[in-house]
């Protein structure tokens, strides 16, 4: 192959495209590349769901002809990839993909005649790398941004040796992919479980698409730890499932799993002149602090333990939307809410009667749904913990429920900003009763009236939803530290508004936590325990469950549900 001197709006199309497919080939590898002890795991959902929106741009701004109608200009281009990841970030690891997007954009944009050649582009991976430090509070060694350096050095040391455009980019991959499995010795949670930074893994899938596309290079899964740093010359393996490993350590200086719990993001609608400031304010609120845009609109990032204080300092600056809070304790993995959601069948069953006041709850698992229907839901919507039904989803629910006003619970904190979002969106009078658990939208449900007004239910409901105690049981997907003790990889947990307040070690099993959890959450003033069985429950197990309340505390009525819900064997609403 002769040198290729030039990346044409064509080729950066088509590497879009080639990343965009990527995140979604490794998405489930990478998401198993996460540390924190519940099941878990989205940094390959979130960066796929970046780039999708930088996709769903391009296609826009391709035109009905798609990817073999007329490219868009390079300006287009940049704007596309620019707008659409700022507007499509999700988690910490899709708001620095964006930054690091954006920086690639901004230099790309420039690039004389249209085309991008090796020096334009090794500046814009300088600048990619640059902008994704300059947006992070407390920039952290061994992460995404280690790869980004990497490879904006790669490729300014081989332009310095006068290297072609592939011969730019293949430096910086090289470069990348080295780092990336350095990644593991520089923290402590990755050394421990023995892998690299996910983050890092999906970014270095970048590099990947952008050899693919100019020279035919075939894209590899990315690195999965130390282990393939000894395998040089060979396409690592595809299995990115960690080894076994003692309780993850924070390092000095980083945030541990359990001390920050709440993930915040929002949009910001802000002075630019305005944001150095919030900055400061932020980096009191909490750690992983990520900031980018400009020109008036911000998306940001924090992790933190007081949702308030980081909200109200957005507000104090301008206006936040597109709210969402996500429990990092209660991440569960996305895919498997998705392959039930492919089965589910009759999400929407709308009533024949119209009413005044219709209810939609979310919720998974077709016991869970019977239940709900029981209670007087219209409607339900298959979702759960990381895997949010989209706002479209909501919707739909909502216009097909036969009453102009609507209560929605999202029975998970993840889902509450969607239902909020579809609730602004709707035409229909929609309230959402923030319930964190289908425990608490049961409760709800006990004191909703179909003919009353939708203030008055959401009123009623949320006092009843908030009246309620409620635990669940599930098993540990990896090791990790605790307010509880140290986990292990398949101990069981045993959960209460989404902090651990019991670890059962193996060779335990769910109905030992079960009976610890609720020890802890059952008082005298107690009259019901409603058990929900789900998957992974058993019989035996159950019933030493309710021998267990019975001997303990004679006074309270057990009932037993079948939910059928995934991941967790037992979730309790006590009474």
């Amino acid at each position: 192959m002769g040198q290729i001197e030039r990346l044409s709006v064509d080729d950066l199309v088509r590497v879009v495209r080639t990343y965009r497919d990527a995140l979604n080939e490794h998405r489930a590898a990478l998401n198993r590349l996460n540390v924190y002890p519940v099941p878990d795991g989205d940094t390959g959902t979130n960066m796929a769901l970046t780039v999708e929106s930088v996709q769903a741009e391009l296609d826009a701004a391709l035109g009905p002809g798609g990817e073999g109608g007329e490219p868009p200009s390079l300006a287009t281009w940049a704007r596309c990839l620019s707008h659409g990841s700022l507007m499509g970030a999700r988690g910490n690891s899709g708001v620095i993909l964006s930054q690091v997007l954006r920086g690639l954009a901004s230099a790309l944009a420039e690039a004389p005649g249209g085309e991008v050649g090796a020096a334009t582009l090794a500046d814009a991976l300088r600048r990619a790398s640059d902008g994704a430090y300059a947006a992070v509070s407390n920039p952290v060694e061994g992460t995404i941004l280690t790869v980004a350096r990497a490879a904006a050095e790669g490729a300014e040391a081989a332009l310095g040796e006068g290297a072609d455009v592939v011969g730019v980019l293949a430096a910086a991959r090289q470069r990348a992919r080295s780092a990336l499995l350095q990644t593991t010795e520089m923290l402590a949670p990755l050394r421990a479980a023995g892998v690299v930074d996910a983050g890092g893994a999906g970014l270095a899938l970048l590099y990947d698409s952008f050899l693919a596309v100019l020279s035919g290079a075939p894209l590899e899964a990315p690195p999965t730890g130390p282990a393939q740093a000894a395998q040089a010359g060979q396409a690592p393996g595809p299995s990115l499932l960690a080894r076994p490993g003692p309780a993850p350590q924070a390092a000095e200086g980083e945030e541990g799993v359990g001390d920050l719990r709440y993930e915040v993001m929002f949009l910001l609608e802000a002075p630019d002149e305005s944001v150095p400031g919030f900055r400061s304010v932020w980096a009191t609120c909490g750690g992983s602090v990520v900031i980018v845009g400009g020109n008036g609109l911000y998306n940001c990032h924090i992790h933190t333990d007081d949702i308030g204080a980081a909200i109200e300092a957005a507000i104090e600056i301008g206006k936040p939307r597109q709210i969402r809070v996500t429990d990092l304790s209660e991440q569960v993995e996305e895919e498997r809410w998705v392959r039930e959601a492919a089965v589910a069948g009759d999400q929407l069953e709308p009533p024949a009667q119209p009413c005044t006041c219709a209810v939609v709850a979310v919720c998974a698992g077709e016991g869970v749904r019977r239940i709900f229907k029981s209670l007087g839901a219209q409607a339900t919507v298959h979702g759960g913990q990381s895997a949010n039904p989209s706002v479209a989803e909501v919707l739909d629910a909502v216009a097909a429920v036969p009453a102009e006003q609507v209560i929605v619970l999202p029975n998970n904190p993840n889902v509450v900003a969607v239902a909020e979002k579809a609730a602004a969106c709707s035409a229909k009078k929609v309230r959402v009763v923030a319930t964190s658990g289908v425990p608490e939208g049961f409760a709800a449900l006990m004191d909703y009236d179909p003919e009353a007004d939708v203030d008055t239910n959401a009123d009623q409901m949320a006092a009843a939803a908030a009246r309620v105690v409620t635990g669940e049981v599930a098993q540990a997907s990896r090791a990790a530290l605790t307010e509880a003790g140290p986990v292990q990889k398949g101990d069981w947990l045993g959960l209460a508004r989404q902090e651990v307040k019991v670890v059962a070690p193996q060779p335990s099993g769910p109905a030992d936590a079960a009976i610890a959890l609720l020890g802890q959450l059952v008082g005298d003033e107690h009259e019901i325990v409603t058990i929900i069985e789900g998957e992974g429950s058993h019989p035996t197990d159950t019933r030493r469950v309710v021998d267990w309340l019975s001997e303990h505390h004679p006074s309270v009525t057990a009932e037993v549900h079948h939910g059928g819900q995934p991941l967790y064997p037992y979730l309790f609403s006590i009474e």
